[in-house]
């Protein structure tokens, strides 16, 4: 392992002398979750855990989200580390003294955690402030649950200029506690919404002659589109396509006029994407054609394919090892079919999403409930590592250990 220019007891030492100010922080958000782009009450807790440090702090229009910019004594190169702050649709069902306040509400991501890793990691740093050559961005994200949150920060001009190089930690109950895992090139998959509406003739139940029935034409659009995957879709490059909800129809004896389709769809590249996209409509429209229905299919296009540079991810394996042990990095065998706005950071700068384990005191992580589950909990102690990795990243990255 090539040896690394930070000192790995300095960070090790930041991240557990800050994992109780995390934890405080950490159980204050997770008590008052909030949805989307506009979360004004996490905003404000954010901004009281940075008060008093040497922080430039940036704002924009379309999201409550901010951008707080350390500068070095030196001036070199920019490092962005990121925390999405958003929670998740759900009402929670963990039986946890901070159990959320807001029912229909719950940070079942854990994106509590990663605001709270990076407001102590942004105190550590602007703590030892002299060790850096250059400047880091900390960019805690609103709206990453579908709703383009860094997306909307980058057009905001937030990010500016586009960093060096960027991090960023996303929490696992299912991976073992305290280890990381990575790798370069693709991590995530795009994610794509898909809604298909099928119009027929409605009327009778007892006949069904005398009408055009939506129905057998949603579900026979539904097969079909799992056989268009399979035979039309390589599976070195694959695609899955969940259609999630059928709704149509209002009682047992009445054919309904039409009826509606809502699913997903996920990609590993934008080839497969582009021959999926394609080939939902060409299913869809020659399908309902052969009944002499009509069709409109809509295919919003969600967040792109999150690509790991191989650079980074390596320098976040040797990182993790420097601090922890060769045993606190894993090098995952495959990408994940979820999908991240990070994606669109990486778009613009050499990065990495590193996972971190977490998986609950006593628990196995094989098999404890899962992100977004209403009942996921999470090992909170591990947010020490998580601290001590964005510092060290953070210095290693500014200091030379990333050749770009």
């Amino acid at each position: 392992m090539n040896a690394m220019t930070f000192d790995a007891e300095t960070w090790t030492a930041a991240g557990e002398a800050g994992l109780p100010a995390a934890i405080a922080l950490r159980r204050a958000i997770h008590a008052e979750p909030e949805l989307g782009l506009d979360l004004p009450k996490t905003t404000a807790k954010v901004r009281a855990a940075l008060a008093g440090l040497p922080l430039e702090i940036r704002e924009g229009p379309s999201t409550t989200g901010l951008v707080a910019i350390l500068r070095g004594p030196a001036n070199g190169r920019t490092v962005l580390l990121r925390g999405d702050m958003d929670a998740l649709p759900l009402t929670e069902d963990t039986g946890l003294d901070f159990t959320s306040l807001n029912q229909g509400a719950m940070h079942a991501c854990g994106h509590d955690t990663h605001v709270a890793m990076l407001a102590g990691a942004a105190r550590a740093l602007c703590e030892r402030r002299d060790r850096l050559t250059g400047t880091v961005m900390f960019m805690f994200q609103p709206g990453e649950e579908g709703w383009h949150g860094a997306r909307f920060m980058l057009e905001d001009g937030l990010i500016d200029p586009i960093p060096d190089a960027a991090f960023a930690l996303h929490i696992s109950p299912n991976m073992p506690t305290g280890v990381f895992a990575g790798r370069g090139g693709t991590l995530m998959a795009a994610s794509d919404v898909i809604r298909i509406k099928v119009t027929g003739a409605g009327g009778h139940a007892s006949m069904p002659h005398d009408t055009l029935d939506p129905i057998p034409v949603l579900c026979e659009i539904v097969t079909a589109l799992q056989m268009f995957v399979t035979r039309r879709i390589s599976v070195f490059e694959p695609a899955v396509i969940t259609i999630a909800q059928i709704q149509a129809g209002t009682t047992n004896n009445i054919i309904p006029e039409d009826g509606r389709l809502l699913g997903t769809l996920r990609t590993l590249s934008e080839r497969t994407r582009a021959t999926a996209h394609e080939g939902i409509h060409r299913v869809a429209e020659g399908i309902a054609a052969a009944h002499g229905a009509k069709v409109e299919v809509d295919i919003d296009r969600g967040f792109p394919v999150t690509v790991n540079d191989d650079r980074v991810n390596d320098l976040a394996a040797r990182t993790a090892r420097a601090l922890f042990g060769e045993t606190a990095w894993v090098t995952m065998s495959h990408p994940m079919m979820g999908a991240e706005d990070f994606s669109y950071i990486l778009q613009k700068a050499p990065g990495a999403m590193v996972f971190l384990g977490a998986a609950p005191e006593g628990g196995d992580y094989r098999t404890c409930c899962a992100l977004h589950s209403n009942r996921m909990v999470l090992n909170e102690d591990v947010m020490a590592r998580g601290i001590a990795m964005h510092c060290a990243m953070a210095e290693a990255a500014l200091s030379g250990d990333l050749e770009l």
